[in-house]
């Protein structure tokens, strides 16, 4: 199984659709706004976004959502990168509730060689977040450091038996 990719496996125009998606609990919500300190009635409190808010309910924190869709195109992206270099723009386009399920696709954009390194090289990628209706709730560009395929060898997992 591939984890990532090297530079000259990019092709600017690529889709990669991520799988598997994730659906949202109240929950999991609940536990992102306590870790990142962030304790908006509009993601905590039900009472709250019933009674004060346009939406009625309680809409899942944002940066949960960027999170996620970040984290499913890990394994066909950033994988074997060297370093994430730059999140360029992040929009949200529609409010995640509760019981929502994200899924995730990215774009390459751009491919070209490092201008310092030759054993690396920088890819740009657009990933959007969709809910189970294909409705785009996130999208977001980034730049990403990546290593030449000979610039690595190719990485297995540890022997996991035990020992003699």
């Amino acid at each position: 199984m591939q984890y990532g990719r090297y530079l000259e496996e990019f092709e600017v125009g690529a889709v990669y659709r991520h799988w598997p998606g994730k659906t949202i609990t109240e929950a999991d919500d609940h536990l992102f706004c306590a870790l990142t300190l962030n304790h908006h009635p509009l993601h905590t409190d039900a009472h709250y976004a019933a009674e004060r808010t346009q939406f009625g309910r309680n809409v899942v924190v944002g940066n949960l959502v960027y999170s996620l869709a970040l984290g499913m195109s890990v394994a066909d992206v950033s994988g074997k990168a060297i370093a994430n270099l730059e999140v360029e723009s992040l929009r949200h386009a529609a409010p995640t509730f509760h019981g929502d399920t994200i899924y995730a696709e990215s774009r390459v954009l751009a491919v070209r060689p490092s201008q310092s390194k030759p054993d690396r090289g920088v890819v740009t990628v657009e990933t959007r977040a969709l809910n189970q209706r294909g409705e785009e709730v996130c999208i977001f560009r980034r730049h990403v450091l990546v290593p030449r395929r000979t610039a690595m060898p190719d990485l297995q997992p540890p022997d996991l038996a035990p020992p003699p």
